[in-house]
């Protein structure tokens, strides 16, 4: 069979020498494996994509847990049992959000119970065992009482704090000893509010009180 003449290149008008033919095969094989290398690129991509997509959608999506309530009154009961004495659980209305009940302090231990009436204030309960007189006082940022106030037969000292912020957010408290503890109520809760907690405390406090020798 006779040899196919050299194609002629219309861009050149002759035909490709050898050198030419080689280069242009090159280029070829060069924009080719590029190409590939896109396609690839393209193709782990979407993959990628995908099994994102069964990981995010394959997830179990159940409800947020919601928080267990807080049983100030059995947390409270609990401890008496550990440290041998009356710990108070104040009786507050039904609606009140129990946000913490624990013991707190390092020298001086105290079980304090944190309730949010509404959505706007909130309000402490502390009782402090055996503490050292200027306990209340370093509580409130070194607030001093302006006055007593009578709940239920029982006589508390009565903090009004102008510069809550100075205070650490405490606007108004009141103080009152149950035998060798001290009882302090105190938060951005108003006046009422308070007297209201401070009334639940009643029975309390006197049962308290004569626990002591």
């Amino acid at each position: 069979m006779a040899n196919r003449a050299p194609r002629v290149v219309a861009e050149l008008g002759r035909p490709e020498t050898p050198s030419e033919t080689a280069s242009r095969k090159a280029e070829s094989s060069r924009i080719y494996r590029s190409s590939q290398t896109f396609r690839n690129l393209i193709a782990a991509l979407l993959v990628t994509l995908a099994v994102v997509a069964v990981v995010v959608l394959g997830v179990p999506r159940g409800d947020v847990a919601t928080p267990p309530d807080i049983d100030v009154a059995e947390v409270a009961a609990g401890l008496g049992e550990v440290y041998g004495r009356t710990v108070i659980s104040p009786d507050v209305p039904d609606d009140w959000r129990v946000n913490a009940a624990k013991m707190e302090g390092d020298s001086v231990k105290a079980f304090t119970a944190v309730y949010v009436p509404d959505d706007t204030s909130f309000i402490r309960v502390s009782q402090a065992f055996d503490p050292d007189p200027s306990w209340a006082s370093r509580t409130l940022s070194g607030e001093v009482p302006d006055g007593t106030v009578t709940i239920d037969g029982i006589t508390w000292d009565e903090y009004r704090i102008s510069d809550s912020a100075r205070a650490g957010n405490i606007s108004y408290a009141l103080g009152t000893q149950a035998g060798t503890d001290q009882i302090l109520i105190y938060g951005t809760a108003d006046a009422e509010t308070a007297a209201t907690v401070a009334a639940g405390l009643t029975d309390q406090i006197t049962i308290r009180a004569k626990e002591t020798p």
